[in-house]
């Protein structure tokens, strides 16, 4: 059974009541036309119940804009959503044309500070954000009762005599559920280790965020990337100050289970049709911690850069050379596989 407008409903009865079903919910392919985003292919997901989200197969099917009944989530960035051709893979172009949004991938074989080690000069985050991805395709269908709706790509980090490393992604939502399921699959499909680092940079924004808003982790340690920064304010928002400097902390979860959450609690969030004292909207991140055993946060409430993000990952943010000197950089052996699954929901009270 499919739970929309405060009720159940049967397939055959929603059919019933609508000439197609992209009425109600669906995916629609769109392509970009003006500035640097002209030319890229994207999918507009709606579940139906609040929950819309934009994919992009041009850069690593990562999701740009979110919105909750037609409000954003998600933080965007003055960039825009670039093109992947105008990106630099050096030192720290990075910044110039990621495109904020919901999610930016970081990885394959480098997340963190540019920097150089034995295989070279790498830059800030890696490559995969701005990597097209192939076999670019989605699907909607009914499963029974319920109608489903899947993205899939296939993106490839490869250089000749270099790592060879894949990611297959996918995507997927329910009609009449405010939430989306991340599965990932990172090979090394070549004949030598390769290193990968891997970190999900999930970036919440206004008004999710306000000064009402209250930030859960799950229960860890937790120390900051840089000595002169204080552990304080983790837990709740601040209104825009344009003379704040960025703050990294470093969890490390203690909870020993296979899935850990996080929520950003907004009482203040407009949800159309509530009052002010219902409750806003929560916001749970899920993950597996077998995978992604850390958690980076990152606390930027300045002005312009008004922004949280929340990121799961199997590295820090000081780069692939500081991993290997901590001797915690993993290492994929040739044909080996690791799985990594995600979960986002958005919750009214």
């Amino acid at each position: 059974m499919t739970r929309l407008y405060g009720r159940e409903w049967t397939r055959r009865e929603l059919e019933a009541r609508v000439g197609r079903i992209e009425q109600l919910a669906g995916v629609q392919p769109f392509v970009m036309r003006e500035g640097p985003e002209a030319g890229q292919e994207v999918f507009r997901v709606r579940t139906g119940s609040g929950l819309s989200y934009w994919v992009h197969p041009g850069k690593g099917m990562d999701i740009s804009l979110a919105e909750f009944c037609g409000i954003p989530v998600s933080w965007s960035a003055a960039n825009g959503d670039p093109h992947a051709a105008y990106f630099r893979d050096e030192g720290n172009h990075w910044l110039h044309t990621a495109s904020g949004g919901l999610l930016m991938t970081c990885g394959l074989s480098q997340a963190g500070a540019a920097g150089r080690d034995e295989y070279g000069a790498y830059g800030l985050h890696g490559q995969i954000h701005h990597t097209p991805a192939r076999q670019a395709s989605y699907q909607a269908e009914w499963q029974g009762n319920e109608y489903e709706f899947r993205l899939r790509g296939v993106i490839e980090e490869t250089s000749i005599f270099g790592h060879k490393l894949r990611l297959t992604r996918t995507i997927t939502s329910r009609l009449g559920e405010n939430s989306l399921l991340l599965n990932d699959c990172v090979e090394n499909a070549g004949f030598t280790p390769a290193p990968h680092l891997m970190l999900y940079h999930f970036n919440f924004g206004f008004p999710l965020l306000a000064e009402d808003t209250r930030i859960v982790l799950p229960e860890s340690s937790c120390a900051p990337r840089d000595d002169d920064m204080e552990i304080s304010r983790i837990d709740e928002w601040q209104a825009p100050d344009h003379r704040f400097k960025e703050q990294v902390y470093y969890h490390e979860p203690l909870e020993r289970q296979t899935y850990i959450c996080a929520q950003i609690s907004s009482p203040s969030f407009p949800v159309p049709g509530l009052s002010s004292s219902s409750g806003g909207l929560t916001v749970e991140l899920k993950w597996d911690q077998r995978t992604l055993p850390r958690l980076v946060q990152w606390r930027m409430p300045g002005a312009g850069e008004h922004v949280l993000g929340l990121e799961p990952s199997n590295c820090w943010t000081r780069g692939r050379a500081e991993e290997r000197g901590a001797h915690s950089l993993k290492l994929l052996e040739p044909g080996e596989a690791v799985h990594y699954e995600i979960e986002l929901k958005f919750k009214t009270s």
